[in-house]
């Protein structure tokens, strides 16, 4: 018989290293529903494809996904060639999913500003690739 016991955590606190907390899941924002009323078929398979990944990304801190964005900015305007090219496309594609996503409460100048972003991003990713 062994002289050492398995500790247990506390309530409330994991069994990691640092002995953290536990993070309670964030509330989702107010409305009834996810999905846009009367939306189109293709527009439902859109949301209905992304609605686990935008509850995951919810679920993450605040500050994550910013983060994230602005290294993959910082990352494809600091690399080189395919690399950099390559970072800029991965952030290209996740504003275009979030534009795709929030189209319908967009005004106008909201659409375009958006396009217009996502357009700069790619004109930066080609002009990487092209100029080693």
């Amino acid at each position: 018989m062994s002289i050492h016991r398995a500790r247990q955590p506390p309530p409330g606190q994991t069994g990691g290293p640092a002995g953290r907390r536990a993070r309670k899941p964030r509330p989702l924002p107010p409305g009834d529903t996810l999905f846009s009323p009367q939306a189109s078929p293709a527009r439902q398979e859109v949301e209905r494809r992304s609605a686990t990944l935008l509850l995951w990304v919810h679920q993450l801190p605040v500050w994550l996904p910013a983060v994230l964005a602005v290294g993959l900015l910082v990352a494809g305007l600091a690399v080189p060639g395919a690399g950099g090219a390559a970072a800029l496309c991965g952030l290209a594609a996740v504003l275009g999913w979030l534009a795709v996503i929030s189209w319908p409460r967009l005004s106008g100048q909201g659409r375009a500003l958006r396009v217009v972003v996502i357009a700069a991003v790619v004109v930066v990713a080609v002009i990487r690739a092209l100029h080693r």
